[in-house]
C-alpha cells in the first residue's frame, strides 16, 4: 500500500526526495571537506590516504546498503542505466580518464564544485554551468555525434545477464543470482573497510569516517526513493537512479530555462539545488560563507577547461566520481570499476600537469 501510494505521487516524491538527499550531501560534502580530487592530491602532495579512505569507505556503505535494498525488494537494480548490457570500454576508460584530469584543473569534481558553490565560490558556479552546457553538447549536441559513432564503433553487448559482475558470475557459474551478488558484495565491500580501517590515522580521524559513511548513505537513500517511485506501468516509467552529478547539471540548466514546461523537478535536478542548499546551510551555520571568484585569467582559463573535460568525459563514462564510482559501483556494474579506476589514473596524471602549468607560469 505504501509503495503504491509513493508510486502515486512519484512526481512530488522524486523532488522532495532528491531535495533532501541532495541537501544532506551537500552539508556533509562541505562540513567534512569530503573531495575525490583532494583525496588524490593528498597522497600525491602528502602521502596522506585519509580523503581516498573515505572515498572507498562511502563506495563500500553505498555497496552494501544498495545491496540490501535490491535483496529486499525496495529497488530493481536491473533496471538502471548502470547493470544495460552494452559495455562500452572506450568510454569507461577513455571518458574516466578526461574527467579525472578535468577535476584537477578544477579544482574538484561537480559534488565539490557544488559544495563551494554553496559556500559562496563564484568560480565554482560557473565551472558547474560551463559542465552542464558541455554536457548537454555531448549528449545531445554539437559533440554528440563524435561520441556516439567512437560509442557504437567500441561497445559490444555483454548479452542478457547485463555488465552486473555478480550477473556475469552467476551465467558462468549458474548458481542463483542472488546468491553471487550477495557473495561479490562481500568479497568486495569487506576488504575495502578493512583497507580504509587499517589505518590508525584514519580511525583516529572521525570527520574522514563520518564523511565516507554519510556520503555512501545518501547513495543508498537515493537508490531507496527511486526504487520505490518506479512504476513499470507507467506511461513513461522513471528509471531508479541515485546521486550523480554530470547530466543533472545539464538537465538543471534546462529546468531552469523551461521550468513551465515541467513545474516539478526531477530526482537529479532537486539534488542539485539540495546539495547548493545543504553546502550553504553548512557555510554559514560554520561561519564560512564568502563571495569568491577567480585569482586571474590562468585561473580562470584552467577552471573552465577543466569543467569541458568533465564534460565530455563524464558523459561518455556515464558518471562521475559520485554517479560511477560510488553509486555505479553500488550496482555492482563493472563498468563503474573501470571508469573509477580511469578516474584516478586521470586524475594523479592531471596532477603532474598541473605542476608543470604552475611551473611554467613562474
Amino acid at each position: 500500500m505504501l509503495r503504491q501510494t509513493i508510486a502515486n505521487n512519484a512526481s512530488l516524491v522524486l523532488a522532495l526526495g532528491g531535495l533532501l538527499i541532495g541537501f544532506a550531501f551537500g552539508a556533509v560534502v562541505y562540513r567534512t571537506n569530503y573531495c575525490a580530487m583532494g583525496s588524490l592530491s593528498d597522497i600525491h602532495n602528502f602521502n596522506d590516504y585519509r580523503r581516498f579512505r573515505a572515498w572507498i569507505l562511502a563506495a563500500a556503505t553505498a555497496l552494501l546498503g544498495t545491496q540490501l535494498l535490491q535483496s529486499a525488494g525496495v529497488v530493481a537494480l536491473e533496471r538502471s542505466m548502470y547493470l544495460a548490457s552494452s559495455f562500452n570500454w572506450f568510454g569507461h576508460i577513455a571518458g574516466g580518464f578526461i574527467f579525472g584530469i578535468g577535476m584537477v584543473f578544477a579544482g574538484g569534481c561537480p559534488s565539490r564544485n557544488l559544495a563551494r558553490a554553496g559556500g559562496g565560490d563564484l568560480r565554482s558556479l560557473l565551472t558547474l554551468i560551463v559542465l552542464g552546457i558541455v554536457a548537454y553538447m555531448t549528449i545531445a549536441g554539437l559533440i554528440a555525434p563524435v561520441r556516439a559513432t567512437v560509442e557504437n564503433a567500441t561497445a559490444f553487448s555483454l548479452g542478457a545477464s547485463g555488465q552486473g559482475i555478480g550477473d556475469l558470475l552467476s551465467a558462468l557459474t549458474g548458481a542463483s543470482r542472488g546468491t553471487v551478488r550477495l557473495v561479490m558484495t562481500g568479497l568486495i565491500a569487506v576488504p575495502a573497510i578493512a583497507f580504509c580501517f587499517a589505518d590508525l590515522r584514519f580511525r583516529n580521524s572521525p570527520v574522514h569516517v563520518v564523511s565516507g559513511i554519510g556520503v555512501g548513505l545518501t547513495v543508498v537513500a537515493g537508490w531507496a526513493i527511486t526504487g520505490l517511485t518506479y512504476d513499470d506501468m507507467a506511461t513513461r516509467p522513471i528509471p531508479p537512479i541515485s546521486l550523480t552529478y554530470i547530466r543533472p547539471m545539464g538537465d538543471t540548466l534546462q529546468w531552469l530555462a523551461l521550468f513551465t514546461a515541467s513545474p516539478a523537478p526531477g530526482f537529479g535536478v532537486a539534488s542539485v539545488f539540495g546539495a547548493l542548499l545543504g553546502a550553504f546551510a553548512a557555510a554559514m551555520a560554520m561561519g564560512r560563507f564568502r563571495l569568491s571568484t577567480f585569482s586571474d585569467a590562468d585561473d580562470t582559463v584552467r577552471n573552465l577547461m577543466g569543467a569541458a573535460m568533465m564534460g565530455v568525459g563524464g558523459v561518455m563514462a556515464l558518471g562521475c566520481t559520485v554517479g560511477q564510482a560510488i553509486t555505479g559501483v553500488s550496482t555492482l556494474a563493472l563498468g563503474s570499476f573501470v571508469t573509477f579506476g580511469a578516474i584516478v589514473a586521470g586524475g594523479f596524471y592531471g596532477l603532474k600537469l598541473l605542476e608543470r602549468w604552475v611551473m611554467a607560469d613562474d
